[in-house]
């Protein structure tokens, strides 16, 4: 089953089932107004929305073309919003560029911070920032969405808390977050709103390549209309979805609607190293902090620039057939005014 929030002029928008091609949509107001509204009473409004779904299959309820320049982010708001990093691949790259020593306890304690959750951008709305100098980067990642879990809850009850999955583009401003972490409290600034992709798609509508709490699919990232990332997000992932859910549960119990992200897809290179650019027959990178690191650690400097005003960005996934699965987020950098 697939979910969208449609731009309805509310905060929120108005819960829609998509079809499986992405192409046709239908109104489930009558189930549920919002995507929040469903998963707060998930067991019971599930099986109603997923008669739906097929209902739209079969093309025996009213639809409409389904646009995705009209989708919001599947949550346009949430109550917590969580990144891990789950490819300690790419923490270890960080440390490496900078010549600094991992500890030991990153392979197996996750990393995590809480982010801002009350505007989340609409997977084609532009990134505005007031400057370049900033370091304005993408970070492309996969999220999941959660039920209600107890506090300490274990492995079991987090995957069976995971309600759908859906792309991220986590915007970061690389400039900033040496100067907030030097202050020993964390991201804020550094961290400015997320999108996500247009629709959140139920596991099971995954099929094969959901398996074991991880998603077996390269993650395209493409720059100004050039590939710059393949990495498969199924592999080097250390932290697998249920172990993070688990993780982020750990002192207080997760609401219906929260969000896990895997933090940055990152695939290690084929001979074990730094992961190589695809024009050099790599599977690239879905950040440009990680190409940076990847050249600081080769040649001594890194000479790839953060996103400027102007350049576009698209993250998206397909299936084994070649077809998009959540629908594309493409966002453009524009400059934005103070105030």
């Amino acid at each position: 089953m697939k979910l969208a929030s449609q731009r309805d002029g509310s905060r929120d928008g108005r819960l829609v089932v998509v079809s499986r091609d992405l192409t046709r949509y239908t109104v489930a107001g009558g189930i549920a107004p919002t995507l929040q509204r469903a998963l707060d009473d998930w067991d019971l409004l599930r099986p109603r929305l997923e008669a739906l779904a097929h209902d739209l299959e079969l093309g025996a309820v009213p639809s409409d073309r389904f646009r995705e320049h009209q989708a919001l982010s599947p949550l346009p708001r949430a109550y917590q919003w969580a990144d891990g990093s789950a490819y300690v691949n790419h923490v270890a790259l960080v440390r490496q560029a900078r010549g600094a020593e991992m500890p030991e306890s990153f392979w197996t304690d996750p990393l995590m911070y809480q982010g801002g959750s009350d505007s989340f951008l609409a997977p084609r709305d532009p990134i505005r920032m007031e400057s370049e100098a900033w370091g304005i980067d993408l970070e492309g990642e996969v999220a999941v969405v959660t039920g209600d879990l107890p506090m300490g809850a274990g492995r079991d009850a987090a995957t069976q808390a995971i309600k759908l999955v859906m792309l991220v583009n986590d915007v970061s401003l690389r400039n900033l977050i040496p100067g907030e972490l030097a202050k020993g409290f964390g991201f804020f600034q550094s961290k400015p709103s997320s999108a996500f992709s247009p629709v959140a798609v139920t596991p099971d509508e995954l099929g094969d390549a959901w398996q074991d709490g991880k998603l077996h699919r390269p993650l395209s990232v493409e720059l100004n209309g050039a590939p710059f990332g393949r990495a498969d997000a199924g592999v080097d992932m250390t932290f697998d979805f249920p172990t993070l859910v688990a993780h982020a549960a750990k002192t207080r119990p997760l609401g219906a609607g929260t969000i896990i992200g895997s933090g940055t897809v990152s695939n290690r290179g084929a001979d074990g190293g730094p992961g190589r650019p695809i024009p050099q027959g790599g599977h690239g990178y879905s950040c440009l902090a990680e190409q940076r690191m990847v050249e600081t650690i080769l040649s001594g400097a890194p000479h790839t620039s953060f996103l400027r005003f102007g350049d576009t960005v698209r993250i998206e996934m397909k299936d084994a057939q070649g077809h998009s699965i959540f629908g594309a987020i493409e966002q453009t950098v524009e400059e934005a005014t103070a105030g």
